[in-house]
């Protein structure tokens, strides 16, 4: 794969960032895609490793070696066409994925591995640039019909998938426009869009219909989601109108962080605080919008969603910004030959946390602080784990300002109260119980509901959503045709 020698000959180039101080003036992408020679380059760094660990790393299960060496010698209809083999959206996963197929690298044992993500994001926006993305219309149409729920990663690429294979597929949405967290989770600075706006033409194209504001079942009261439906509808209908349900929404109930104080105003979820920024930048007016503007902010949680928290607040013009996280600071570097070919705990620094904030870890909060009923500080204190338990620190107490504090600590379950609408069975964590295998995989225990994504997992990355919403696809033909041409 690649040029044999290559991975001894270059050196890994990483793709390139638009200044700090330039990029934090707007919402847009900053990362500079690899040019053709640079992609060809890096390409050539693949190496003829005989059993390639970065296939299984890559949870869709791209064919890595290949679409590398189809760049290297020049042939990039052929990488993009072996690229979209296993992914239905590479431009979303060549922006955010974190590339568990570049720790499973074998050039990563004792180097640096091949920059496949970098090569896979300058596939796909070459073939987008030279019209090479068209829509796969069906050849024959099977007459059946099929309903998707949830229009984020997993919901899409089954509905691309069911569309090709034939059937007539039409996705619901609960807020105005398409994309689930794609759309209102994720800031523009880190992923456009356009990227989510130009799939939907193709599906379009493809046959597969979208129905926007339209939530399935009906929302819990008191839920922190906002942009609600304009129109409810009941799963009896549509298990009377369609052949199979898919259900694929995300997991959108946010972690709490219960302490005294809670109830102060300034105190928010990460997806209170994200999707109205989503939303202005797509020109929409949002009421009362949470602004980080000159205030001194706290977000707790120190991963995915707290670094987007932190990248926002910056671009709002925030007085500081500070993130926790409870858990001790993990190594800079990784000890690869007891991890490799496995996901590493190390410590990672986001394009977010360059542009501006303190990280504090191995840190508690005891106490929300507040005048008149706003929150002006937080009371902390540190801990470290000793047999699994987090233990306080004696002398350790400490009071940090904060104007605004975004609870970032993850999701737990399905927010709506749309399983339990379908009479479906839940899982010990609130997920509908599907298998992944088999004959009844990913079918729950209603007669033609299926269940994949966050929804049927657990809160998970955009690759795994991608991987299920396809094998689902494949499960819903075989139930509605007796066997599948999709793959798995």
């Amino acid at each position: 794969m690649g040029k044999v020698t290559g991975f001894l000959e270059y050196e890994r180039l990483e793709e390139g960032y638009e200044p700090v101080e330039a990029r934090l003036k707007n919402y847009r992408e900053f990362v500079k895609v690899l040019d053709v020679g640079q992609a060809q380059q890096q390409g050539a760094r693949c190496m003829d490793c005989g059993i390639p660990f970065c296939n299984n790393g890559c949870p869709v299960n791209n064919v890595i070696p290949d679409f590398n060496d189809l760049v290297y010698r020049g042939d990039w209809q052929n990488a993009l066409a072996v690229l979209h083999s296993t992914n239905n959206f590479p431009e979303v996963t060549g922006r955010i994925c974190p590339a568990p197929c570049e720790a499973a690298c074998t050039l990563n044992f004792n180097n640096v591995p091949v920059g496949i993500k970098s090569i896979e994001h300058a596939i796909i926006d070459r073939g987008w640039d030279e019209g090479w993305v068209l829509p796969q219309i069906p050849a024959v149409k099977t007459g059946k019909r099929v309903a998707v729920v949830g229009s984020g990663p997993a919901g899409l690429a089954a509905a691309q998938q069911l569309a090709r294979a034939g059937h007539d597929v039409t996705v619901f949405e609960k807020n105005d426009r398409v994309g689930g967290l794609m759309r209102y989770g994720i800031p523009d600075f880190k992923l456009d869009k356009s990227h989510i706006d130009r799939r939907m033409a193709q599906m379009n194209a493809e046959g597969v219909s979208f129905r926007t504001g339209v939530l399935v079942g009906s929302m819990p009261e008191g839920s922190k989601v906002t942009n609600l439906s304009q129109q409810t509808i009941a799963p009896e209908e549509l298990l009377k109108d369609f052949d199979a349900v898919l259900l694929a929404g995300g997991a959108e109930q946010p972690r709490d962080l219960p302490a005294p104080g809670r109830e102060l105003d300034g105190i928010h979820f990460a997806m209170e605080f994200l999707p109205q920024q989503n939303r202005v930048n797509a020109g929409d007016k949002v009421k009362k919008q949470i602004s980080a503007a000159g205030k001194h902010v706290i977000v707790i949680g120190g991963g995915d969603t707290g670094s987007d928290c932190v990248g926002t607040s910056n671009r709002h013009g925030a007085a500081s910004v500070t993130q926790f996280e409870l858990l001790p600071m993990p190594p800079e570097q990784e000890n690869k030959a007891l991890t490799w070919p496995y996901w590493p705990i190390k410590l990672r620094t986001s394009s977010s946390h360059v542009e501006g904030c303190e990280r504090v870890f191995a840190i508690s909060t005891r106490e929300y602080i507040g005048e008149k009923g706003k929150v002006t500080a937080i009371r902390t204190v540190n801990v470290e784990m000793k047999d699994g338990k987090f233990l306080e620190i004696e002398g350790s107490e400490q009071v940090l300002k904060a104007d605004l504090v975004l609870l970032a600590m993850g999701f737990l379950s399905p927010v709506g109260t749309v399983l339990d609408a379908f009479g479906v069975a839940k899982d010990p964590r609130e997920n509908a119980r599907a298998a992944t295998e088999g004959a009844e995989a990913y079918r729950t225990n209603v007669d033609k509901v299926f269940a994949a994504g966050d929804m049927r997992r657990g809160q998970s990355l955009v690759v795994w959503a991608i991987r299920e919403g396809r094998q689902a696809a494949r499960a819903v033909d075989e139930y509605l045709m007796g066997s599948s041409t999709l793959p798995r």
